[in-house]
């Protein structure tokens, strides 16, 4: 079977050699990886999640001109507002980036004294960023919001972490709806995929903001194996119903992408592929993702480096079904 995906020649494309210092924030620093991804005035923006020696986060951004090359920032990014947050942040990661109505909206993980919650910032020139606020009273990740409102309500994916992994930390095994009139406060709608037990998506979160097909939402996502003993991180794809994003019209047997290189395999986390950012080149006018449109996935790799794969809308929709 031909491959629905394809690796970059230049894989890894983004790696920590290529952060600059930036004291006080950062110097020398241990990783890059699980960067958010919008196109913006036909550049290629990637929000990377950097790690510092200290294991502190931050956001730094990078540009490019044809979504292969970057070009890393020498500042990181200020979100204003953050810091009226009373509750110690520990960490700040995993940006998801979605554009509604030209405003742009970052939704991220927090992690805070007890669980993990949800933060979001927005801004509408990748210049200057405003924290919105807290936007989840559970414990919960991989929030990803959609590209459009549904009869005047923001829906969002997302993950809550139910589950206790055995000498580790809380995850979870369901990717749930929500939805909200302003941002701030969300009730849950409904259950969209749970994961398949002792298959490759045992565990499973959201990956990038659906992108609108007339074939239904196409949504990417993380799975875990975690039978294995140490956990396996891969990345499947599924088609939700436009009008009921919690009904899953098709989902992926197979993974999409796995770890098959020394850079996925060997890291911080070995063994990992997490994609997080994804860019679609061509829509048509009514908004909906071209069939032949070429696709950018850019993805973490064993929570080391950053990687891309390349694919069509075609070809994701062909893999929902496999």
């Amino acid at each position: 079977m031909i491959p629905k995906l394809k690796r970059c020649e230049k894989n890894p494309i983004i790696t920590r050699e290529d952060i600059q210092d930036i004291f006080p924030d950062t110097f020398d620093v241990t990783s890059v990886f699980n960067p958010g991804a919008i196109k913006y005035k036909n550049r290629y923006l990637l929000m990377l999640r950097v790690q510092k020696r200290s294991r502190e986060t931050v956001f730094i951004m990078a540009e490019s001109e044809n979504g292969v090359d970057f070009t890393v920032d020498d500042k990181i990014v200020r979100m204003d507002g953050i810091e009226e947050v009373k509750e110690k942040i520990y960490h700040c990661y995993d940006p998801r980036i979605t554009e509604i109505d030209g405003i742009y909206y970052i939704m991220f993980a927090m992690d805070m004294e007890q669980d993990c919650r949800l933060g979001l910032a927005k801004t509408d020139n990748f210049l200057i960023f405003e924290f919105i606020g807290i936007v989840a009273d559970e414990d919960i990740r991989n929030g990803v919001l959609f590209p459009e409102l549904f009869d005047g309500k923001y829906l969002r994916l997302d993950r809550p972490n139910t589950v206790k992994l055995e000498d580790g930390p809380t995850s979870g095994d369901t990717i749930c709806l929500s939805e909200s009139k302003n941002l701030i406060d969300w009730k849950r709608v409904g259950t969209v995929a749970k994961g398949r037990f002792h298959y490759w998506d045992e565990g499973i979160g959201s990956g990038p903001p659906p992108v609108k097909t007339r074939k239904g939402w196409l949504h990417l996502y993380h799975g875990i194996a975690r039978h294995f003993g140490s956990p396996v991180y891969q990345a499947g794809i599924m088609l939700l119903d436009l009008e009921n994003p919690c009904n899953v019209i098709a989902r992926s047997k197979n993974n999409i992408l796995e770890p098959r290189y020394i850079y996925e395999y060997v890291g911080q986390v070995p063994n990992v592929v997490f994609p997080s950012g994804m860019i679609v080149k061509e829509y048509d006018q009514e908004g909906f993702a071209k069939l032949d449109s070429e696709v950018f996935i850019y993805y973490g790799a064993a929570d080391t480096s950053v990687g891309l794969a390349t694919t069509t809308i075609n070809k994701l929709i062909s893999a929902c079904y496999d």
